[in-house]
Formats: C-alpha cells, sequence, structure tokens
C-alpha cells in the first residue's frame, strides 16, 4: 500500500472516493485505463481532474509561484481563463484553513469571469514548511496579515499588469479583508466578504445561543450538557480553544457551516481530490492549521470593527441564512450605519459559512452580475456579452 492511500485511509474510511475514482476511469479510453489502473486510485483522480481543469485558452494563467511577503515565503495559485480579466483575491478562513485544496470544487466556473488567487497564507498550508515556526511566531497577529494582503496586492498588480483587485475575505479571512479595505481602498474594486466578523466576541455569543436555544428545542441531552458546561460563553479574556471546539462541534452539527449537512465532512473531504494538493501538502496544512490556532486564535478575542463608519471602496456582504459559526445580526447591523460609495446585502438561503460550497451558482451568479461591473466601469476586463 503506498504512502498516499495509507495517509488517507488513516484519516477517514475512503470507500466513496474510490467508488468516484473507478466510475471516472471506467469513461477513459482503454489505453489511458490500463495506464491508470496501474496507479493509486487517488492520484489517478487527482490527475483527471488537474487535467479537466488545465486553463487552455490562448489568453489564460495558470500557475504556481512563491512570493516572500513581509519576510515570509509564501505560497500562491492563479488561475483564470483571460489576463484581461479582473483579479478575485481570496483570503482564506481559518486561522490557517487554505481554500485552495477545495476550491477546484466550485472555482472552475469563476475562471471564465475573473483570474482567481488562492493564497496559503504566512503558516498555512503549502506556505507552513516554507518558513521556520518558530520565526513566524512573533508576526502571527492580524496586522500582518493585513500588511501581507497589501503586500500581495502590490506584487500582483505589477506581475499581471492591474491597478486593482476585488478582494474577497472569509471568516477569519474577512478579518485581515476587512482591515485592508479600511488601509489601502486605491488597491480594491470591490470588498466582498463571506461570514464577516465584525466582533469576534459578540458573534461567538450569539453563536453559542443559538447552538444551546436548537438543542434544547431538540431535546439533545448531550449537546445541551456539553454546551452549558462551556458557560459563561465565550467568556472574558482571551478564547479558549477548547471551548470554542465544543462550539464548533455542535454548531456543525446543527447545520451552521454547512446548510442542511450534519457534519463538516463533505466539504473537508473535497481536499483529497485536489489536483493542487499531495499529501505532503495535506499533512502541511493540518500541522499550520493546529500550530496557527494555538498561537493565533485567543489573542482574536477582542478583535472589534464597530468603530469602523465608513469605507471608501464598494462593499458586499454575502451572508448564509443559517450562517452561526460567524452570524450575520452583528453584520447587518454594522452595514446599516456604514458610509460608503457602494454597499449591499447580499443572502444566500439555502447557505450556511460555507457559501461557495453551498450555492456555487448563485455565487458565481451575484459575483458577475453585483461585483464584476465595479471592476469594469474602472477599465479592467469587458462587458459579459
Amino acid at each position: 500500500m503506498n504512502t498516499y492511500r495509507a495517509f488517507l485511509q488513516s484519516q477517514m474510511n475512503p470507500f466513496g472516493v474510490v467508488a468516484l475514482a473507478i466510475c471516472v476511469l471506467l469513461t477513459c479510453p482503454a489505453t489511458s485505463f490500463a495506464e491508470d489502473n496501474a496507479k493509486d486510485e487517488f492520484t489517478t483522480t487527482r490527475e483527471i481532474i488537474g487535467d479537466y481543469q488545465r486553463i487552455t485558452t490562448p489568453n489564460g494563467v495558470e500557475e504556481s509561484f512563491i512570493v516572500n511577503l513581509n519576510g515570509a515565503r509564501q505560497y500562491v495559485s492563479v488561475r483564470g481563463n483571460d489576463r484581461a480579466n479582473p483579479i478575485i483575491l481570496f483570503v482564506h478562513g481559518g486561522p490557517a484553513a487554505p481554500e485552495m485544496p477545495i476550491a477546484w470544487a466550485f472555482q472552475d466556473p469563476w475562471e471564465e469571469f475573473f483570474t482567481v488567487v488562492q493564497w496559503d497564507q504566512r503558516a498555512a498550508g503549502k506556505s507552513f514548511p516554507l518558513n521556520e515556526p518558530q520565526d513566524m511566531l512573533p508576526t502571527l497577529k492580524p496586522e500582518q496579515y493585513r500588511d501581507d494582503v497589501i503586500s500581495l496586492i502590490e506584487h500582483l498588480n505589477e506581475r499581471y499588469g492591474k491597478r486593482k483587485v476585488i478582494l474577497m475575505g472569509h471568516s477569519w479571512g474577512s478579518i485581515p479583508g476587512l482591515m485592508t479595505a479600511a488601509e489601502r481602498p486605491d488597491l480594491l474594486h470591490a470588498y466582498v466578504s463571506l461570514g464577516q466578523i465584525i466582533d469576534f466576541r459578540e458573534g461567538e455569543r450569539i453563536g453559542f445561543e443559538q447552538i444551546l436555544r436548537v438543542a434544547r428545542e431538540d431535546g439533545n441531552s448531550e449537546a445541551i450538557a456539553e454546551l452549558e458546561g462551556l458557560e459563561p460563553y465565550p467568556g472574558d479574556g482571551d478564547f479558549s480553544i477548547e471551548k470554542i471546539g465544543v462550539q464548533r462541534k455542535w454548531s456543525i452539527q446543527y447545520g451552521y457551516l454547512s446548510a442542511g449537512r450534519n457534519s463538516a465532512r463533505a466539504y473537508f473531504r473535497a481536499h483529497r481530490l485536489s489536483p493542487e494538493y499531495g499529501p505532503a501538502d495535506v499533512m502541511a496544512w493540518q500541522q499550520g492549521s493546529a500550530f496557527t490556532i494555538q498561537n493565533l486564535l485567543p489573542k482574536l478575542a477582542d478583535v472589534s470593527f464597530k468603530d469602523v463608519t465608513a469605507l471608501d471602496v464598494p462593499v458586499f456582504m454575502f451572508m448564509g441564512r443559517h450562517d452561526y459559526t460567524t452570524p450575520n445580526e452583528p453584520v447587518v447591523e454594522w452595514l446599516t450605519k456604514l458610509d460608503a460609495p457602494h454597499k449591499q446585502e447580499v443572502w444566500f438561503e439555502n447557505s450556511a459559512h460555507v457559501i461557495p460550497a453551498d450555492e456555487p451558482g448563485k455565487a458565481l451568479f451575484k459575483l458577475v452580475t453585483q461585483v464584476r461591473p465595479f471592476a469594469v466601469n474602472a477599465g479592467d476586463g469587458a462587458p459579459i456579452e
């Protein structure tokens, strides 16, 4: 048994993915089947997906590179069918939960209208083994990630001949994302947030109260006991990783991560078929996540944007109706008071916290019809015919 299969089987039952691999292989010509059949099923499936998603347009871009951002080497992936299209820079959540290994499941159609940049932040994913962890330790603070976003945008603008990008922050990524929108609006066509954090402590409180409420309505004695054992939640001072872990366990089971699902299995297993991530990358993802959560998450308890009352950039808040991982109530209240050249609530009725996975078609539709015109009107990309 090869190393990749052993690793995957140690993580969870691979039957479903093996079945998918077999189905894919049965559609191949005999010569390809014979060649692929000698390989590990997961490796073969990743190769098939990668080949299917290969950018073939004359003016397309499909490249990955390592860039030094403020003293830390970091891994970047860039994909798009036309370099003339606006750039979307996706700032992933977590902390240290890269979207790059999951993006293959929804990003392909985005690449017809945007050049999409997935970036593994410092001490996350493919960037984790590029630097000594102890060197990263004193830099794990929101302001540093904001500075990394700014430096990366400047690098992308120079590399691809752009003046601005569309910045998209997800969950934790909405913290350095919104900080960047406040600090350097001149670099952005628009700021788009998925699962925006406005006041971290307040959001945790609201999410906890909702989960405990539904657990009581459900008569779930195990959930009630575990959640009541956390009170007061989230409490004062630094966040407790252990407490957040218990809260997230029940939040996920009640569908507040991915709507209508009682686990994160579908979302997080997608990395196993990623053309961009091999077994060593997945291991780095896990190691970076453990390192960063331990050293960064407790410091985020007092993060708040309530005093940000004006932004000089169009603002879009993408909100999943069922999201209690980062609850919407503080976002709606904040957006109502915000002074911006354009601001918009965009609701996803069948989504929770992972909108691109829960409603990929609607997410793309809103990006193309409502966000992209701000870049086109600024001379970046052609109108959709």
